[in-house]
């Protein structure tokens, strides 16, 4: 909860400093976002890089929660679907843009704002950011109504960070492995999907 409130307030700041005309994308002399762009993504490879050791106990799991984050994605982008279809002022693809974000709401934004502007951006921001929040008050009601692997699905992305320690309180220290391997896989489809729903 803490790093999604720090980040909505570096986003408003960054509104602020854009109305104020302190931070001038042209004065720099480069593309600002894209540079920002690309730190994030070394950020992202130095994470991923260093969570090597714990997707070695996989081993220990049932191989089918292996398909868990699979069923993540496949539920996301079907609910993105539907609806999309009653949002007449987006197209499907850029819904589906948004959803494919998966609570990773500093990357997917960023990408969303570079392809489709700073207006859609926005939207996966507070999209995506919303799916944390839900995921860190309403775990423990999804337990209760789905079993332990829905907090897990609803935390998407973020089940390897952010979202991990309520879902070892709320599902239980078993769980923690996959959670991780679901964050991470999660994770790393993000970019893709993202991209690819922008550039339809």
């Amino acid at each position: 909860m803490k790093g999604s409130l720090i980040i909505v307030g570096f986003f408003i700041l960054g509104i602020v400093f854009g109305r104020l005309g302190w931070l001038e994308i042209g004065s720099f002399g480069f593309d600002v976002s894209f540079v920002a762009l690309a730190m994030l993504m070394f950020c992202v490879g130095i994470g991923v890089g260093s969570d090597l050791g714990a997707l070695r106990n996989l081993r220990t799991l049932d191989s089918r929660l292996l398909l868990l984050p699979l069923v993540t994605i496949i539920g996301t982008l079907a609910g993105c679907l539907l609806l999309a279809l009653v949002m007449p002022r987006r197209e499907i693809p850029e819904v589906l843009a948004v959803g494919s974000g998966f609570g990773y709401y500093s990357l997917s934004s960023i990408f969303i704002t570079q392809y489709k502007g700073a207006e859609l951006g926005t939207v996966a921001l507070l999209a995506n950011i919303s799916r944390e929040i839900i995921t860190l008050l309403g775990a423990p009601l999804l337990m209760r109504l789905a079993g332990p692997l829905a907090p897990i699905s609803s935390g998407g992305a973020t089940t390897m960070d952010t979202t991990l320690p309520i879902i070892s309180n709320v599902s239980g220290k078993d769980f923690v492995i996959l959670s991780i391997y679901h964050g991470f896989v999660v994770d790393f489809s993000v970019p893709f999907l993202v991209t690819f729903f922008c550039s339809i």
